[in-house]
């Protein structure tokens, strides 16, 4: 009864046809196991069952096949699409074989050059506040303040603190802060993202790949030819990685504004890609731009909630509820 009825308020809400709209969900990663650092991401059971529910009150399509739907006015009602960020490892080992389980496509957009490094920036930041072994961070020296570290809840803060206070540095800057946090908190594993070969079989599982950049930065934070090299230098990679044209793009953080900029819009544009997603809440619809696509995700980790706030989200697309 209960699908039934999201299923109904889903057509309502994610019209088809020619003045059709969909919804594009944002993930980053699916854990095996819950973090007490962590703990608005999935876990496979977790992830498993929002998917399931998915699966059975929406149409799940590829975001690049949900555009051209869209443009041919052939979108089927309930659509929505799940695209993942950054290029963890668990995208392919814990969440590809649940997606592929239930038939439902995903496009993961690749931040290029921690195929190569492991390991990214704000995740080095969590290992060290983990790792800290005493009861206050004292980083007055570095200008970022003294955290509490004596339970998790303040471990928590600190390290959304601390992400908060340097994603925006230039990126020699943010890397200098992150080198000094792990000489003093010590440093977690070595390896969270995809290595090439990895990349290469994920795409051969059925998922879609996006470029997210080389090296994550904020692009509003980069000079015009490092910016430009940054989206353009990652399509290449990944094209050259995968043998195919990479006609995706994801901005960095995502923020219109604050991350980047209309100039960033239109490097996307120049590179030759044919679409690109922001982290601005709101539905797509043939009057998107369409290199500022919207995403929204109902960040609950309960099956029922999450389909209904998601049915809702149609018919209130600038809501975050």
């Amino acid at each position: 009864m209960i699908g039934c009825l999201t299923r109904a308020a889903a057509r309502l809400a994610y019209p088809g046809g020619t003045g059709g709209h969909f919804n594009v969900l944002l993930y980053h990663r699916v854990l095996r196991e819950p973090d007490p650092l962590a703990p608005s991401l999935p876990t496979a059971e977790t992830f498993s069952a929002l998917m399931s529910v998915l699966r059975e009150s929406f149409n799940v399509l590829s975001l690049g096949d949900a555009l051209r739907r869209l443009d041919d006015g052939t979108l089927p009602a309930r659509t929505v699409c799940i695209t993942f960020d950054d290029g963890y490892v668990d995208n392919l080992e814990v969440a590809a074989p649940i997606l592929r389980s239930l038939g439902i496509p995903a496009t993961v957009f690749v931040a290029t050059d921690f195929l190569e490094r492991g390991i990214m920036w704000n995740d080095r930041i969590i290992e060290a506040v983990r790792r800290h072994d005493a009861a206050l961070l004292d980083l007055d020296d570095l200008g970022l303040g003294r955290h509490d570290t004596t339970t998790m809840a303040s471990r928590r803060r600190a390290v959304e603190t601390l992400l908060a206070a340097t994603k925006h540095r230039p990126l020699s800057e943010r890397d200098a802060i992150v080198a000094s946090l792990e000489a003093r908190c010590g440093t977690g594993p070595s390896r969270l993202m995809m290595v090439p070969a990895q990349v290469r079989e994920l795409r051969r599982c059925g998922v879609s790949i996006g470029a997210h950049t080389i090296r994550h930065p904020i692009l509003r934070a980069m000079a015009a030819d490092e910016a430009r090299t940054e989206i353009a230098g990652s399509k290449r990679q990944l094209e050259a990685l995968l043998d195919e044209e990479v006609a995706l793009f994801a901005y960095p953080n995502g923020r219109p504004g604050d991350d980047y900029d209309p100039v960033h819009v239109e490097m996307v544009r120049e590179a030759g890609y044919t679409a690109a997603v922001s982290t601005t809440p709101g539905v797509v619809s043939v009057s998107s731009a369409r290199f500022e696509l919207p995403r929204y995700t109902p960040w609950d980790h309960a099956p029922g909630r999450f389909a209904t706030k998601l049915a809702v989200h149609g018919f209130r697309p600038g809501s975050l509820s």
